[in-house]
């Protein structure tokens, strides 16, 4: 079943590594195995238990698309993981530099109206 076809994700804080590999299709060694190769699948760990957030489950899912339907290595997924990273805060810069543009432009504008 590809990482699509997967049950929704439901409207819940916190889930278990039982939930969390059910909604992902994939057994729980196989998650904590997971957690010590990507640095951002980090879950709380409380009472010796873990507790996955609802972005650890989109995350954990997006690991299993690089790896099973992609064919990514675990140093490629790393990778890719890492790469959406920067990709993510060079578009927040991007958009700081023009929403200061426009305010800059809008200050020009009342100057001259």
């Amino acid at each position: 079943m590809t990482t699509s076809q997967m049950p929704g994700i439901p409207d819940k804080i916190y889930f278990t590594i039982g939930e969390v590999a059910k909604l992902c299709q994939v057994e729980p060694h196989v998650l904590r195995y997971w957690e010590q190769e990507f640095s951002q699948l980090n879950p709380s760990k409380r009472r010796k238990r873990r507790y996955y957030k609802r972005d650890d489950v989109i995350l954990v899912r997006k690991i299993k698309r690089l790896l099973y339907e992609d064919r990514f290595s675990i140093k490629g997924a790393r990778r890719q993981l890492e790469g959406n990273a920067i990709q993510v805060s060079q578009s927040e810069r991007k958009k700081t530099r023009i929403k200061s543009a426009i305010n800059d432009l809008e200050s020009v504008l009342k100057d001259l109206g």
